[in-house]
């Protein structure tokens, strides 16, 4: 991607100002983020661009937001608590199930090489496509698919993220892992309990590690 596509549409005032960036981007420092990339990322990435106008003061907030379709833009933290999980092995090629408004999608694009991302309500992937244009992101493939599923014609992948709740762990998304340390990051759970939890898989087996808890919509099947 052209780092200036993105570093243009962060300029401005109020809502857009690099003080309210800033802000945020302590609070996640506060919240435990540590990785210097993951911050400058956030820091650079215009949050208001993937929710609402009527939202758009309320982007560089750290909360959830509502997206329309009964879908939200996930809370900065657990985008970028997310995001370290992934880049921690230096992944070259990254599935992202729900694409959601495109925000996580576009944050990794930022630090991993190629993107490949699933939704299943059309009118969100056509609008994440556009946003992903807006901001110069070329190596974002976006796919209006069922994401239980996966994204099999371009597995195995070096990292998965699931960006919904889900009960079970999808089987096609354990066998689309990389076997040689492919993560998989995904909250686990009921509506009510869920856990971040990351699965690697190695040539042994998989291994499970529960993380914090988390609320996140829950993961259906189908595609609308």
């Amino acid at each position: 991607m052209e780092s200036s596509d993105v570093n243009s549409l962060t300029q401005g005032i109020g809502m857009t100002s690099q003080r309210t960036r800033d802000r945020l981007v302590e609070r996640l420092r506060e919240g435990g983020i540590r990785s210097t990339a993951v911050l400058d990322v956030i820091r650079k990435t215009p949050r208001h661009l993937f929710v609402d106008e009527a939202l758009a003061s309320r982007a560089y907030e750290d909360t959830a937001l509502p997206i329309g379709y009964n879908q939200t833009i996930s809370q900065p933290l657990v985008v970028a608590a997310m995001t370290e999980l992934i880049i921690a092995t230096q992944p070259g090629r990254v599935l992202e199930v729900g694409t959601g408004s495109g925000y996580q999608a576009a944050v990794l694009a930022q630090l991993v090489p190629k993107v490949y991302t699933v939704e299943r309500i059309e009118p969100l992937v056509k609008l994440a496509r556009q946003r992903f244009r807006q901001l110069g992101l070329r190596n974002i493939r976006a796919a209006h698919s069922d994401g239980t599923v996966g994204l099999p014609d371009f597995a195995p992948y070096d990292a998965i993220i699931v960006t919904a709740a889900s009960e079970i762990i999808p089987e096609a998304l354990l066998e689309q892992l990389a076997p040689d340390g492919g993560r998989l990051v995904i909250p686990l759970g009921s509506r009510e309990a869920q856990t971040l939890t990351l699965i690697t898989r190695t040539e042994e087996g998989i291994e499970h590690t529960s993380l914090d808890p988390v609320v996140f919509v829950p993961l259906l099947g189908g595609i609308s």
